[in-house]
């Protein structure tokens, strides 16, 4: 797909409606992805706004950088960032929640609630979202690409535009960290991917 997603980018310069290619293949995940950090009402806008952004940028695409999806992540990545305040106070609120509000069903919104119910089972909640707010913004969106778009060190690195090299000690650097704030416990990060 990466010749085909950057022959779309090419011919949406001439063609803007060939931009929709990509729309279709990418919005699901890209959609998901934020409605992981920020929840489904937010993330249906953001998404919006996210491939607004990638369709006016879309000369400025550098296929010698990466592929179009990693170049989306980053666009994606960047939208969030703008949003970090609400996603800090969304994990202020999980923390103050009282234990039996967090049913561990998905609810609208997302995927943090979920994690959220999982972890006040394990009885670390308290501890993760307090090690989620110290972690410094940088680590937090390895981490989310990570566990929330699924993404591969290369990808992540294309998408915050640092090398996978970085992203690889980032993680390993978060890992221990995550592991010591849980009193050796890891409940989302088992694996290490390359």
């Amino acid at each position: 797909m990466t010749v085909e997603d950057e022959q779309a980018i090419a011919e949406s310069l001439r063609l803007p409606e060939r931009f929709g290619v990509l729309y279709d293949r990418y919005f699901p995940e890209i959609h998901r992805y934020v409605a992981g950090r920020l929840g489904t009402q937010a993330a249906d806008d953001l998404t919006a706004e996210i491939f607004l952004a990638a369709f006016h940028g879309r000369a400025g695409f550098d296929s010698g950088r990466g592929v179009v999806r990693g170049w989306l992540y980053g666009i994606a990545t960047n939208v969030v960032a703008q949003h970090r305040r609400s996603e800090l106070r969304r994990l202020q609120a999980m923390q103050r929640a009282p234990e039996g509000t967090l049913t561990g069903e998905q609810t609208e919104d997302g995927h943090e609630d979920l994690v959220a119910g999982r972890l006040a089972a394990a009885g670390v909640k308290d501890d993760l979202v307090a090690a989620l707010q110290a972690m410094p913004d940088a680590d937090r969106d390895v981490l989310l690409l990570l566990a929330l778009a699924d993404l591969s060190y290369q990808e992540i690195g294309q998408a915050l535009d640092i090398p996978s090299g970085t992203v690889g000690s980032r993680l390993n650097r978060i890992r221990r960290k995550l592991r010591a704030a849980l009193g050796g416990v890891n409940p989302l990060l088992g694996d290490s991917r390359g």
